[in-house]
C-alpha cells in the first residue's frame, strides 16, 4: 500500500494541499453550481456532505487503495479556493489510479487545471509510483477531453453509461509512465 503523507505543492499561481474548513463555503458554492455540476457525479452537495468529506480527508493518507484523496486549489496569491483535484488509487491494481478535477466556473479556462494536474504528476509517478492514470469524463465535456489531451492522455475507448436519468457516453483517457531504463 502505498501510504505517504501529502506535502502541499506550489506552483507559479497555485498552491495544492488539503481541504480546511475555512474551505467549506467556496466549496459549497462551486460545487452546487449545476454548470459545474453538470458532468459530475454529484447535483448537489449539502453543508453535511461537505463537513464528513473534509472529516475523511483530514487523516487520510494520499494513495490508500480504495479511497479518494481530495486536493484543494488555492491561488497563491490570495489563498482563494477555486476548485479541487482528486485521485483514487485501485484496490485491485495499486499502481494504477484515477484521477478527476473540479474548478469554480469563475475559474475556468485560465489553465489552473493543467496547472494543477500537471504538477500532480510527478506526485503520482514519483512520490506514489503510479504506473498509470486514469480519467473518465462525459464524452460531451470537449474542454476535459482538450485538457487531458494536452497533459497527454490518450482516449482508449467510450462506454455508454447511464447517468443523471439518460443514457450517454463516458470517455476513458489513460496516461501511462514511461518505464525506467534498468542497467544490463
Amino acid at each position: 500500500m502505498n501510504d505517504f503523507g501529502f506535502t502541499p505543492l506550489t506552483t507559479e499561481r497555485l498552491t495544492l494541499r488539503r481541504l480546511a474548513a475555512a474551505d467549506l463555503q467556496p466549496f459549497l458554492a462551486y460545487r452546487n453550481d449545476p454548470l459545474v455540476a453538470r458532468y459530475q457525479s454529484w447535483v448537489t452537495w449539502s453543508e453535511e456532505e461537505a463537513w464528513h468529506l473534509f472529516a475523511v480527508q483530514e487523516s487520510l493518507l494520499p494513495g490508500r487503495p480504495g479511497h479518494w484523496f481530495q486536493v484543494a486549489v488555492e491561488l497563491r496569491e490570495t489563498g482563494e479556493l477555486v476548485g479541487d483535484c482528486a485521485f483514487c488509487v485501485e484496490p485491485e491494481d495499486p499502481s494504477r489510479a484515477e484521477i478527476g478535477f473540479t474548478f469554480a466556473r469563475a475559474f475556468q479556462k485560465r489553465g489552473y487545471a493543467f496547472e494543477s494536474v500537471s504538477a500532480l504528476l510527478p506526485y503520482f509517478f514519483s512520490t506514489l509510483g503510479l504506473h498509470r492514470l486514469i480519467a473518465r469524463t462525459d464524452s460531451e465535456n470537449h474542454p476535459a477531453h482538450a485538457l487531458l489531451e494536452r497533459l497527454g492522455f490518450r482516449r482508449e475507448g467510450t462506454e455508454r453509461v447511464w447517468f443523471k436519468g439518460a443514457w450517454g457516453g463516458e470517455d476513458c483517457y489513460v496516461l501511462d509512465r514511461a518505464p525506467v531504463p534498468t542497467a544490463n
